[in-house]
């Protein structure tokens, strides 16, 4: 029978893992057991197949390994710069070998006129083959034969100034994985390996680590991957089944307001998006269960006169309603673009910041509870315990993902007897992928289609060297009347980065439009002075911000026309993409140009081709992913991401999808997986949680 303790076993048990290392382990990788030195999976893997002739090297090759013949060392040069050279040989040339770093401990063991298995990267220099620090192994039995792939491991620099490097690691998994093989259990029921043809646990786990050819590592990584993504999505699906048949909901029936509110004073049409999106909100908030449901469309969709109708049907209800918005700005936004409908339906409608005197707040705290406040606008301010609902049926949380959850279970407290209904809401859009990861738990909707009547911003990208055709551009707009931001990514000039800095581009901008009142805005200024000069742009009485980042999200000036981003390449595709929507707000035809120099990396060049092909800010969310992976993008290091040992996000759509269709077919059937076919599955659930450990937990 499996024994679930022999994946607990210290790491310090291990062969050749004495104290010093096995501490090292502990605090450089969090490696404690063997459960953790099995599931800690190599990155990449160099393949050690086959043998390269020296005459055959070319210099685009990334890695060859060569079998040969070490003709001698020299070392050249005193101290720092001194460095070691070699000749190798095979029988069809000659390779230069040269070392800069562990000259001294090389000059000891390198013997000459033996041979060896080396590997690395070849480059040419003067026309001749050379290699720089290759790896090097006597030839042996073993590895004359080549015919595998190695491994390669995450390290630190601590660990290997201790001589602990990636083949060290790889001999540690080599040797426990001969104790472990037996005690790996099955994981996945048999209808589900034999439906997707997936390998043994066992087999995948040895295979991950020391493949026996490609074709196991990819059967191996496939298994690995589905089995992680598989019970992430379980877990997910699991939550949100819990949380419908558990949290209770107020019933939302009525819909006389919003009916008047369509007919009468709404003054545009909505789109099918946002009418398919309000449909799938008022479904939810009919069930009486708590609706806890993510809203993400793009910038300018839509989402905050869709959030204001689900005010509407809470009001209708009975209930009150607020809106909680990340910065003083964006509330003052939300709360004069709904005072006007508001108003027009007789209903009050208040707003809470900090900044809000306290004779108005007895007003708001009095209107609260007596009923006759029925919608609050504000920004964490709504948080203070002070501020009491007579019957809070809805939330709305915009740009969510800049308030901690505990911010949020706040919110849910604000009504005693039942909790409110949660609408969540970014302008970041999420990649499919992430969303089913991050939001896995949570009903999502998406509003993807435009107002009509919005015209597409166009976007150019300009060299500097084109910088007199862009200042002509912007007076030419000027002229016509409109507004221009101009964003720079750094406050004062670093001599790391010679991008260009903000103090520097206010002065230039300036002196280029000496007749133009110009604000200037960054994350240092007081709060107060960055609200006034926020102030006067959106009164027009500056023509020209110039701005770091802290203008990315949900100002909104409809007379701004233009804008300008310098050190575009500086910039994520995600923010890029934020920037270009504080612009195209108006009737008028938008401009957003992207200023770089002429030297840019692949990645850079790819952001911004991406940016002027497109404005679909889900395409954009797409390649961010493949460029930069989960980890990085804005607020996923939440649970349901860190928590991935081998699944890629960027890469894994696809298994992910068949993952989540296969858990939510299963938990359709069993939900409490009591039938003898999902006793293995529910055995892995409780030796998951047994160990509060991550989902793919092997004991």
């Amino acid at each position: 029978m499996y024994q679930s303790h022999f994946f607990d076993t210290d790491i310090a048990r291990l062969k050749g893992m004495w104290g010093q290392r096995a501490d090292l382990f502990k605090t450089e990788l969090r490696i404690f057991n063997y459960g953790d030195l099995i599931q800690y999976y190599p990155f990449r893997y160099e393949d050690r197949t086959k043998f390269h002739d020296i005459s055959g090297l070319t210099d685009n090759m990334e890695y060859a390994q060569i079998k040969g013949r070490l003709r001698y060392v020299e070392k050249i040069g005193e101290g720092h710069k001194a460095r070691l050279t070699g000749q190798f040989s095979d029988s069809t040339g000659v390779i230069e070998l040269v070392w800069f770093q562990g000259i001294t401990w090389l000059e000891k063991n390198l013997r000459t006129n033996s041979e060896y298995v080396i590997y690395g990267k070849p480059s040419f220099f003067q026309g001749r083959a050379q290699m720089q620090h290759p790896e090097m192994e006597l030839l042996n039995e073993t590895n004359a034969v080549g015919g595998h792939f190695q491994p390669v491991y995450n390290t630190t620099e601590k660990l290997k100034k201790r001589y602990i490097d990636s083949k060290i690691i790889a001999n540690f998994q080599r040797s426990l994985l001969e104790e472990a093989y037996s005690h790996i259990r099955e994981t996945l029921p048999e209808d589900i390996t034999q439906k997707f043809r997936l390998i043994p646990k066992r087999d995948a786990v040895y295979n991950i680590h020391h493949p026996r050819s490609e074709q196991w590592l990819h059967q191996a990584k496939r298994r690995l991957k589905f089995e992680e993504l598989f019970y992430n999505q379980l877990r997910l699906i699991k939550q949100k089944l819990l949380r419908r048949t558990e949290y209770e909901g107020q019933v939302f029936k009525s819909a006389t307001l919003l009916t008047d509110f369509y007919k009468n004073h709404l003054p545009f049409d909505l789109t099918n998006a946002q009418k398919k999106v309000i449909r799938e909100i008022f479904e939810d908030m009919k069930t009486g269960r708590q609706m806890n449901r993510l809203l993400q469309g793009d910038v300018g969709s839509g989402k905050t006169i869709v959030a204001f109708i689900c005010m509407l049907l809470a009001i209708d209800n009975g209930c009150q309603a607020c809106i909680m918005a990340p910065t003083e700005i964006l509330a003052d936004q939300h709360y004069q673009g709904l005072k006007k409908f508001a108003n027009s339906l007789g209903i009050r409608i208040e707003k809470l910041t900090g900044s809000v005197r306290k004779k108005a707040r007895v007003s708001i705290h009095e209107g609260l509870l007596d009923g006759s406040l029925k919608i609050l606008v504000g920004t964490h301010a709504l948080l203070e315990d002070v501020v009491q609902f007579q019957n809070l049926g809805l939330c709305v949380i915009d740009e969510q993902h800049r308030f901690g959850v505990a911010q949020r279970a706040k919110l849910w407290e604000k009504n005693k007897f039942i909790h409110p209904h949660i609408l969540v809401m970014t302008a970041t859009p999420i990649p499919r992928t992430l969303a089913m990861t991050l939001y896995g738990d949570l009903d999502v909707s998406t509003i993807d289609e435009m107002p009509a009547g919005r015209k597409p911003i166009k976007t150019v990208h300009r060299y500097d060297s084109h910088r007199l055709n862009v200042f002509g551009f912007m007076k030419d707009e000027i002229k016509k009347g409109r507004q221009i931001y101009v964003v720079y990514p750094l406050i004062e000039e670093s001599e790391k980065m010679d991008y260009k800095d903000l103090t520097d581009g206010y002065e230039s901008i300036t002196r280029a439009f000496p007749e133009q009142h110009v604000s200037i805005v960054h994350g240092k200024m007081k709060p107060v002075d960055k609200d006034f000069e926020m102030a006067r742009f959106v009164k027009a009485e500056t023509q020209i911000m110039v701005a770091t980042t802290v203008i990315e999200v949900g100002v909104n000036v409809p007379n701004a026309s233009v804008m300008v981003v310098e050190s575009a390449e500086k910039f994520g595709l995600a923010q890029l993409h934020q920037l270009r929507g504080r612009v195209g707000r108006g009737a008028e035809q938008s401009y957003c140009i992207l200023m770089t120099d002429v030297k840019l990396s692949k990645d850079s060049r790819t952001r911004l081709d991406t940016l002027v092909r497109t404005t679909n800010g889900f395409e954009i969310a797409d390649v961010d992913l493949q460029l930069r992976g989960p980890g990085d993008l804005s607020g996923t290091q939440q649970s349901g991401v860190v928590d991935l040992l081998i699944a890629d996000l960027a890469k894994d759509g696809e298994i992910l999808r068949v993952a989540r269709e296969t858990a939510q077919a299963i938990l359709d059937e069993d939900n409490e997986l009591q039938l003898p076919k999902n006793t293995l599955i529910r055995e892995q659930i409780a030796s998951i949680q047994a160990n509060q450990s991550n989902w793919s937990r092997i004991s």
